[in-house]
């Protein structure tokens, strides 16, 4: 992930950071059938995918401790 969207994360607004773990977190878990049945090709998409989310869970906690 770029600095550029790592900014335009860290700046969105909780709801919606939940909407997008959410949706993630979705995508993950087809990923992870996917991977099970034989499709996918690349696995990187998989650790990609992870890390993304925890940055996400991450900056929703750092909202939730600076209220």
């Amino acid at each position: 992930m770029k600095k550029r969207e790592l900014q335009e994360l860290k700046n969105k607004p909780t709801a919606e950071l939940v909407r997008l773990v959410h949706d993630g977190a979705e995508k993950l878990r087809a990923l992870r059938f996917d991977l099970a049945a034989g499709k996918v090709k690349n696995v990187n998409e998989l650790r990609a995918l992870r890390k993304n989310l925890a940055r996400m869970k991450t900056f929703i906690q750092q909202d939730k401790g600076n209220k």
